[in-house]
């Protein structure tokens, strides 16, 4: 006979609410590590969707994601005749708001040279840029479908293709257009500045400017030597992809890293002391019962098995519950949630550890019981 199992049908409704609540609880930490996930993932999209090898930036800068970048336009031109160098790109990145449908829409604008690295790596839906001017390639979700037109800065561009989970390290859904449009978005003045500025003899300013060229190498080359020659004769600063990566992880998303993680900390060792309230609150309700099982001659092992197969219970329920219903919301979150198995695994042991520390209290309860108070009235 399971003594756990019964104890738990005679008060099926208490322990399955507590359960439930449990799975809320473990559901808010396991979403949290899934959007840590997700804030890592949505900051390597951006820059894994050019498939780049190297990337040259302004002098003393990280690069355009970690911080500001201005280099001038031709060094695209300089950057493609290093030894090594297969293909290379100009790329601009900026974040804007434009009107849509009677709000703003927060976008990530990317401007690259269509038939050159920088542009998208996969279209879902329509068809890649084809001319020169007002056309553009929108994320999913930004809302945007084919054929809508969207006005950025002074002219009107038209949606003719779709990416899917193309967002920037802030979660801005990205659109991508030519160089020439982001350069005029991003670098030219308004005409009122623009007269300012030539009224005072400084003309209205150069806007062959880029934030970085993105360089692929050839196969016997290798990424770190391009890098060098780079940074050695072009005085310029430059990172390989790996390089890269680790700037937006350990600067870009380090904070929030910390903070996600000291969040998940605290709500595990929340849980276990609800756990360890809970199993008391349950031994305290079955004194009697105990000290009848120690009267009759139950050993020890009998009496610390029900209580730490009914912590396991409450956990194993708990979790879940807890992961069904987020794995089942998880769309539904504003910023992308990514469960993986090795991090829903991991969460399943240390809930398990922590049902098994937690039930020490119960188990410390049940053992200082005295026998004879099953004779009492």
């Amino acid at each position: 006979m399971n003594l756990a199992f019964r104890d738990i049908r005679h008060s099926l409704g208490r322990f399955l609410l507590t359960c439930f609540g449990l799975s809320l609880l473990l559901g808010v930490v396991l979403s949290m590590i899934g959007i840590y996930r997700g804030l890592v993932e949505d900051a390597l999209t951006l820059v894994r969707a050019p498939a780049a090898d190297v990337w040259v930036v302004e002098s003393g800068t990280r690069g355009p994601f970690a911080e500001s970048s201005r280099i001038p336009g031709d060094t695209r031109e300089a950057i493609a005749r290093l030894q090594g160098v297969s293909a290379a790109g100009s790329v601009t990145y900026q974040s804007i708001e434009a009107p849509y449908v009677g709000q703003k829409l927060r976008l990530y604008v990317v401007g690259y040279e269509p038939g050159r690295p920088g542009g998208p790596d996969r279209i879902v839906a329509g068809r890649p840029i084809g001319r020169a001017h007002y056309e553009m390639v929108a994320d999913k979700r930004s809302g945007l479908a084919l054929g809508d037109r969207l006005a950025l800065g002074r002219n009107s561009f038209t949606v003719v293709g779709l990416t899917d989970g193309q967002v920037s390290s802030g979660g801005d859904p990205v659109i991508y257009i030519t160089l020439l449009d982001s350069q005029e978005l991003q670098f030219e003045l308004a005409p009122p500045a623009a007269r300012r500025e030539v009224a005072r003899g400084t003309g209205p300013g150069n806007t062959d400017t880029i934030n970085a060229v993105i360089a692929r190498v050839s196969p016997n080359a290798a990424p770190e030597s391009v890098a060098e020659a780079a940074r050695r004769w072009k005085h310029l600063a430059a990172t390989t992809q790996a390089g890269q990566e680790t700037i937006l992880t350990r600067s870009v998303v380090e904070r929030a890293r910390k903070q996600i993680g000291l969040f998940t900390g605290l709500l595990l060792i929340v849980s276990a002391v609800i756990i360890a309230l809970i199993l008391y609150t349950m031994t305290m309700d079955k004194l009697r019962e105990i000290a009848t099982l120690k009267l009759i001659g139950a050993p020890d092992r009998t009496i610390i098995g029900l209580i730490v197969q009914q912590a396991l219970a409450m956990g194993v329920i708990g979790f879940g519950f807890g992961a069904l219903l987020i794995a089942t919301i998880k769309d539904y979150f504003p910023r992308r949630v990514v469960l993986l198995p090795e991090d829903g695994l991991a969460l399943a042991a240390a809930v398990i550890l922590v049902c098994v520390v937690a039930s020490g209290l119960g188990v410390r309860l049940a053992l200082k019981i005295d026998p004879a108070t099953a004779l009492g009235g």
